[in-house]
């Protein structure tokens, strides 16, 4: 189980992030591949059944997968569980919880109750894999808040076009 597996999740899913991904540093792609293929896993638990119980125990797995990694032992096999557990530090995989809640949100399919609510979407569903992805390659504290922005502009651009 390697991050090629994740290459080709991405790639398979989303084509402009796929090619995004393949124009960084050969290095940089172990970690960023596992982490956008995490992101894409959890974003389509809430779409891949009809029965919002299942897609909430498809996104408690990745619940308790990152807890396995954030406490630094055994980790689930998976094909992308396996390869985020060898890129991602407790901190890390702290950061990536939060995707997970936010995408409890499509599981109750609710409009955001005030731009608080979607900011805090956003910010789960685009930023935290963004800055989780770059922490994991060395970025510092400074970076994260100019991240973070780009990020959420990002992901607020994908909402825009997915929304009827």
């Amino acid at each position: 189980m390697t991050f090629e597996l994740c290459a080709a999740a991405v790639e398979r899913a989303d084509r402009d992030r796929f090619r995004a991904i393949m124009a960084a540093p050969v290095p940089a792609r172990a970690v960023l591949f596992p982490v956008q293929a995490f992101a894409l896993e959890v974003a389509r638990a809430p779409w891949v059944t009809q029965e919002p119980m299942i897609a909430m125990m498809r996104l408690q797995w990745w619940h308790d997968a990152l807890e396995e990694i954030a406490a630094g032992g055994p980790v689930r096999r998976h094909e992308v569980a396996t390869p985020l557990a060898e890129v991602l530090d407790a901190q890390g995989a702290q950061i990536l919880q939060t995707t997970v809640a936010a995408r409890e949100w499509d599981v109750e399919k609710a409009a955001h109750a005030d731009d608080a609510g979607f900011e805090e979407y956003l910010q789960g569903t685009a930023a935290a894999p963004v800055w989780a992805a770059m922490r994991a390659l060395g970025a510092g504290a400074a970076l994260e808040l100019p991240a973070r922005t780009m990020a959420v502009a990002g992901g607020l651009a994908r909402y825009l076009q997915a929304v009827p």
